[in-house]
């Protein structure tokens, strides 16, 4: 397995930032919603959401110990 690149993690981190922002939406709608039909279709948007959410939270602890270490510390080293 490859480690993730930078640009991999910032498009995953957008990804998960979007889907927790639909989660929010979702959930307010079907708190503010009078309607069972769109409570329920709105419950539904939440866990599928949430649901991505938790894949791509996955997805990044699957490759976190592929991260490259050594270099962040050498970066750090030179910039103290």
């Amino acid at each position: 397995m490859q480690p993730i690149t930078a640009k991999e993690l910032e498009y995953i981190a957008d990804s998960m930032s979007n889907e927790d922002l639909l989660i929010k939406q979702s959930i307010n709608a079907l708190v503010s919603s009078q309607n069972p039909a769109i409570q329920q279709f709105a419950q539904h948007s939440a866990q599928r959401h949430q649901h991505h959410y938790s894949q791509l939270m996955n997805a990044l602890h699957q490759h976190i110990n592929l991260a490259p270490t050594q270099p962040q510390q050498q970066q750090q080293q030179h910039q103290q």
